[in-house]
């Protein structure tokens, strides 16, 4: 149903992008072939990518397709948004000039095609470039953002506990374990005291790819790395994908819990399956409760949950701290402005009953290799007695 919908609403946009490009066009003209041709066969190529992708995983022969389809799909999503902004700016003016006289937006046709043409000319031209800009800001290494979150209570041993958080880094079609080595190298950099990463790590099977992973082995903190899985692990094959990561030296939370011991205080890192992990694989749904089962009492409890929305489900449990991602904070323009409208929280630190859901935007990208407005992430989260200044 997904793949339908999917389907079915990109062909209505590419249809009229289309026709809004056409239409200015004279008939008969060349440049009318050039843009159906462009426009069907990036359509095609997204779900030819879809299904190479699935058999042959990332890199090899396929690469470049995967660039085309994805970088297109991203530059696609600039051109619609600029084009609809450009309709919606041209019938706020025929409604403020409604009974005048005076018109800003020519009646005459051929005035009016020679407006059109230009516009969309210069949609396309703003598209090249902010999309160039969306590209190299997206590969660029990620930022690296410290945090300070005031906890209530919190035990001196446990003060300055330094975490690093790396989530949706999304290896798979153009990102590769080049990438996952650079990412490594900064973490340790930082000489954290625990590593959590909150799914979404690849787009793929462990077929294709297991070796772009490889790296994860080499993190180093002193109470060692914790994952959970996001929802791409599902469509991935999530139960390999634990298996792989563990024998890596991953300890993976499948809803269930682990405990540090500073002196005598002691911190809790539970862990949940993706939000909607049971509508793939039923035996893995998200249980907070489950997650904490037989925990003894704690200084600080910290949950790591793919998607924000599992405070709601851990309304119960009160952790101090929930690090997520999932969101990517949008990722670009427009969408940066829309996801909030979907989530409890998108992005950054949130305060939530007594303690914080953290949002991390996302240490890779998803899809369209592209970043506006919004950076990629590492980030540096460290544990601080809460005040009343806090």
């Amino acid at each position: 149903m997904f793949f339908l919908v999917f389907a079915s609403v990109l062909l209505i946009t590419y249809t009229w992008v289309g026709w809004r490009l056409i239409r200015p066009l004279e008939a008969g003209s060349a440049w009318r072939w050039v843009v159906v041709a462009l426009l069907v066969g990036h359509f095609i190529s997204v779900f030819v990518s879809f299904a190479i992708l699935r058999s042959l995983g990332p890199g090899g022969w396929a690469g470049p397709l995967y660039w085309v389809a994805y970088g297109g799909m991203g530059l696609f999503s600039l051109i619609f948004t600029g084009m609809v902004a450009m309709e919606l700016g041209v019938l706020g003016v025929r409604l403020a000039e409604r009974g005048q006289e005076t018109k800003r937006v020519p009646e005459d046709p051929e005035r009016r095609r020679f407006f059109n043409q230009t516009a969309n000319l210069g949609v396309l031209g703003v598209t090249a470039v902010a999309g160039a800009f969306g590209v190299w800001r997206a590969r660029r290494h990620p930022s690296v953002v410290a945090v300070e979150v005031p906890i209530e209570n919190l035990p001196a041993e446990l003060e300055g506990y330094r975490i690093a958080q790396i989530s949706d880094l999304h290896l798979g079609p153009t990102l590769s374990g080049a990438f996952m080595r650079r990412v490594v190298e900064s973490v340790n950099g930082l000489k954290p005291d625990m590593v959590a990463v909150t799914g979404d790590l690849v787009d793929g099977s462990t077929e294709h790819l297991a070796k772009h992973v490889e790296p994860l082995r080499d993190l180093s903190s002193a109470d060692g790395t914790f994952f959970v899985t996001g929802n791409h692990e599902y469509y991935s094959g999530a139960e390999p994908w634990c298996r792989t990561l563990s024998e890596l030296g991953l300890n993976v939370l499948n809803n269930a819990h682990s405990i540090v011991r500073r002196g005598s205080a002691k911190l809790m890192v539970a862990g949940v399956n993706d939000y909607r992990a049971h509508k793939i694989l039923p035996a893995h749904r998200s249980d907070p409760a489950a997650a904490v089962a037989g925990a003894p009492e704690c200084d600080a409890r910290v949950l790591l949950a793919h998607q924000p929305g599992s405070c709601l489900d851990a309304r119960e449990q009160q952790f101090d701290l929930q690090l997520s991602g999932h969101t990517h904070g949008g990722q670009f323009f427009p969408w940066n402005f829309v996801v909030g409208r979907f989530h409890p929280f998108y992005r950054g630190l949130n305060a939530w009953q007594k303690g914080w859901v953290y949002v991390n935007p996302g240490t890779g990208y998803w899809g369209p290799p592209m970043r506006i407005g919004v950076e990629s992430e590492i980030t540096l989260l460290t544990l601080k007695q809460k005040t009343d200044r806090s």
